[in-house]
């Protein structure tokens, strides 16, 4: 299961690296028209929602390979059992506060969908494409999430600190 689930977070991740070139060229093509006489109509909200989809695409990847930002100020003092079942508690948390996110990102795109909902900017994109790109990219944290945890309370596996943990394991 990890190595299907490595495969889709690259995949998302991939996604999420599409995402920033795609911004980066409606933004190029916005500047040169500019100067060219011509205009992108909604190029600032189509560069939004690619910025987001981004954003939020690499959640899982990045969770997976150390690079998020953990506050470790309380966790780091810690040793043994009482480390372990802090970071249980953490992960668990972390699930839980994904996948309700998940829940409600999934709902939100599927009423999207359901009614029709545009953008309320010159490009009248329906709203369901942008909200995609989060609930898939929320949905893969949640997993990421949840395996972190099945890890942590199975075979006793914590999750890296950083990305130089990795490096080292590897």
């Amino acid at each position: 299961m990890s190595k299907a689930l490595d495969a889709f977070f690259a995949g998302l991740a991939g996604l999420g690296a599409a995402s920033l070139v795609a911004m980066l060229g409606i933004q190029l093509a916005a500047i040169v028209g500019r100067y060219a006489g011509w205009t992108i109509e909604g190029h600032d909200a189509y560069a939004g929602y690619l910025l987001a989809a981004s954003a939020f695409l690499a959640l899982a990847y990045t969770l997976r390979h150390g690079d998020h930002i953990r506050v470790t100020l309380l966790i780091s003092r810690l040793t043994g059992q009482r480390r372990h079942w802090v970071e249980i508690f953490d992960l668990a948390v972390a699930s839980a506060i994904s996948l309700y996110f998940a829940w409600f990102a999934t709902r939100l795109t599927w009423g999207s969908w359901r009614f029709d909902d545009i953008s309320q900017n010159v490009d009248a994109t329906p709203l369901w494409i942008p909200q995609a790109a989060m609930a898939l990219g929320v949905i893969g944290l949640a997993l990421a999430y949840l395996e972190e945890l099945v890890r942590a309370v199975q075979r006793g596996e914590m999750p890296p600190e950083d990305a130089t943990e990795i490096a080292r394991t590897e």
